[in-house]
């Protein structure tokens, strides 16, 4: 079960279309300084959990374990909203991304919200060291965004199975991937990490928001944090608050403009 906590809010139990609304995109758009302003950018939010003592996975070592049903819901939600998952290939392998990415009663909602049954599946790797099994099993014909310099064998070994999209030299380029995202329709990107690819993100100046659960589990250890790379500034601005039953908090930051 969610509640809101926000002046005014009475504590209603929110549904699937209660958080669709609450977690729709801004109409404003997503425009990048220097980018032209003509061109379709993506929004792209980012959705993460994190420990109350900052750590990104649970004792086990993958995030899955600090989830709760609350945030669940929420990921559920989130993944009705958008056009394309987008996820680094090491995420890929530790969370057990294989099959569709979301369900019958999802594929459902989406449908009859005017979305496609199934949203897109865009991995990003620069080595392309993804199990053909993974991009096989999708419903949907899988998107990898990697590198002009990937390597050439790997391109051949999985260009069967995938649309290959080349963005950056020798690491993946956050501007041309998210020219390259607009420039094939899609509009509302769902990053679920993993933190490099969050701090990529961060770094470029990239992301429009971060939806954050905060456990509410201390993990101890030595876990990593939700974005790691080069240390880069961005203000954000807190959008919604809301609670599950079990103590955790949904928050929901847009980008400071």
């Amino acid at each position: 079960m969610i509640v809101e906590l926000a002046a005014g809010a009475n504590g209603t139990t929110l549904g699937r279309d209660d958080l669709a609304r609450l977690y729709d995109r801004p109409r404003t758009g997503s425009v990048p300084e220097g980018a032209d302003s003509g061109a379709a950018q993506p929004w792209i939010r980012v959705n993460f959990v994190s420990s109350l003592d900052g750590s990104a996975t649970g004792s086990d070592g993958v995030s899955g374990s600090l989830s709760s049903p609350s945030d669940r819901q929420v990921f559920d939600t989130l993944r009705c909203l958008t056009d394309a998952v987008l996820v680094a290939a090491g995420t890929v392998r530790a969370e057990g991304y294989v099959g569709p990415l979301v369900d019958a009663a999802q594929q459902d909602w989406r449908r009859a919200h005017g979305r496609t049954r199934h949203p897109g599946f865009l991995i990003v790797s620069r080595r392309l060291d993804i199990d053909p099994a993974t991009l096989e099993a999708s419903p949907v014909r899988p998107v990898i965004v990697t590198t002009r310099s990937a390597p050439p064998e790997a391109v051949r070994r999985l260009e069967g199975l995938a649309t290959i999209a080349r963005c950056g030299n020798d690491d993946v380029d956050v501007a041309e991937m998210r020219a390259w995202m607009g420039e094939h329709g899609y509009r509302d990107v769902l990053c679920e990490g993993g933190p490099s690819l969050l701090g990529a993100l961060v770094a470029a100046d990239g992301l429009d928001e971060l939806c954050l659960t905060l456990a509410s589990e201390l993990v101890g250890g030595d876990g990593p944090r939700i974005a790691h790379g080069t240390a880069a500034t961005r203000d954000m601005s807190l959008a919604r608050v809301l609670r599950g039953d079990t103590g955790d908090l949904h928050l929901r930051y847009l980008r400071a403009r």
